[in-house]
């Protein structure tokens, strides 16, 4: 036997090693075992401590939290109909002139920006507004605010004008005449913007003197806020009806 062991040295050895591993491998596989079964034991002494309405929160799967995250994105506006959606403004803004503007002071140049813009939700309502800022976006914005705190209100009649009227703005003359239906707006630039946000349909403009948009639009807004209905005309002049005016 003793002979047998000397003559197979290395096949003795090589039969020893994976015993060994074997033994090293189980006290391991005991000692994980054991540390898994105490996290358990440990998972559920925890929350059997907690509260009831903490217990379904600490042992959510992935599948709940992505349930919740769903609900949470539908909550926040990103479903069919969610809240977050914004309902569309009835107020149209245009643009109608976009200056820059250089001030020299001391050190150099400083430079900014104007922009008049015009704002109305074309059911006889129309504002004018100016914005100064050193960027082009805060000067639009201040503009747009500017214009809703100076809205008029206009007296549409069959989609005209009641009566033609004629005003000045500086250098510039505006003429404004009703017309009859399908004609459609007959005006141009700042004159055309204000009249077609003011809800009018049907009209014949015309600019004379000085071509400034700001100008042209402030001539316009005047003769649309002198505009009033027949029926204030005749309590004006102490009639009964509109009829003993037109007759």
């Amino acid at each position: 036997m003793s002979e047998e062991l000397n003559k197979n040295p290395e096949e003795n050895q090589e039969n020893k090693q994976p015993e060994a591993a074997a033994k090293a491998e189980a006290p391991a596989e005991e000692a994980s075992g054991k540390q898994s079964s105490s996290d358990d034991s440990n998972t559920e002494d925890a929350t059997a401590n907690l509260p009831s309405r903490f217990k379904g929160v600490a042992s959510d799967s992935e599948d709940d939290k992505a349930a919740k995250r769903g609900r949470r994105g539908r909550r926040d506006g990103g479903g069919r109909g969610g809240r977050g959606e914004r309902a569309e403004s009835e107020w149209t803004e245009k643009v109608i002139q976009i200056r820059r503007v250089t001030k020299v002071v001391k050190g150099g140049k400083k430079l900014s920006f104007r922009a008049v813009v015009v704002v109305g939700n074309q059911k006889g309502q129309v504002g004018l507004g100016i914005g100064k800022s050193n960027e082009v976006v805060g000067a639009i914005q201040k503009g747009v605010l500017a214009a809703k705190k100076s809205l008029i209100t206009v007296p549409v009649h069959k989609k005209t004008i009641p009566f033609a009227v004629k005003n000045k703005a500086s250098g510039s003359i505006v003429v404004l005449r009703p017309a009859s239906e399908g004609t459609g707006v007959i005006a141009g630039g700042a004159a055309r913007a204000v009249i077609e946000l003011a809800g009018v349909e049907n009209i014949l403009a015309k600019s004379l003197g000085s071509s400034s948009p700001l100008n042209v639009a402030r001539a316009t807004l005047k003769g649309l806020s002198q505009m009033r209905t027949f029926e204030t005309i005749a309590r004006a002049r102490g009639k009964g009806s509109v009829k003993e005016i037109l007759f």
